[in-house]
């Protein structure tokens, strides 16, 4: 039994959610997230609380159950309070830049590295090596993210890199020099 599954989810006041069979539709003031899950939970509600169980006592929907749950939880903090992931710029000549919906990394390679801004995520640059990723939907935000620091993560040498703000990189000692 999960124990975080357990847990009934609150709906807060200003938001609105609809369940169908397998779909989630969660509305609130800034904006609006829609997710379709799998048969093996069952998702039930309440006046201002969502209840989600196991449809059966297969492993796979005893396994399941506990994260759909912290989804539809997301999915509702996302629509009141939204998420948001930073990451810094660490190198000399290491910069970046916002061109419409696009963020622009200088990160050492001989071009420009372009990243788009899906649908429903924002990209806002702060310094010029601060990056701010914010959204609704919690997993794409992360992705996001987590792709732009894919471009150039920290090396264990120098430090130098895109890492997320508070990441703490661990440095390796350099080869030994001839005596």
């Amino acid at each position: 039994m999960s124990r975080i599954g357990k847990l009934p989810v609150k709906v807060p006041d200003k938001v609105n959610v609809i369940v169908t069979e397998n779909t989630v539709l969660v509305k609130g003031p800034k904006g609006e997230l829609s997710k379709q899950f799998p048969n093996v939970i069952k998702i039930i509600q309440d006046n201002n609380t969502i209840k989600v169980l196991p449809s059966s006592e297969s492993n796979n929907s005893q396994q399941l159950y506990g994260t759909y749950r912290s989804i539809i939880h997301n999915m509702i903090t996302g629509v009141t309070e939204g998420f948001k992931k930073k990451l810094e710029l660490q190198g000399v000549g290491y910069r970046s830049q916002i061109e419409g919906s696009n963020l622009i990394l200088n990160v050492g390679y001989s071009h420009q590295v372009k990243i788009s801004a899906p649908e429903g995520i924002k990209l806002s640059v702060e310094g010029n090596t601060n990056v701010t990723v914010t959204g609704l939907d919690k997993e794409l935000v992360g992705q996001i993210a987590a792709n732009i620091r894919l471009v150039r993560p920290p090396e264990p040498y120098k430090g130098k890199g895109i890492r997320y703000q508070g990441e703490y990189v661990r440095k390796k000692v350099g080869k030994a020099g001839k005596k």
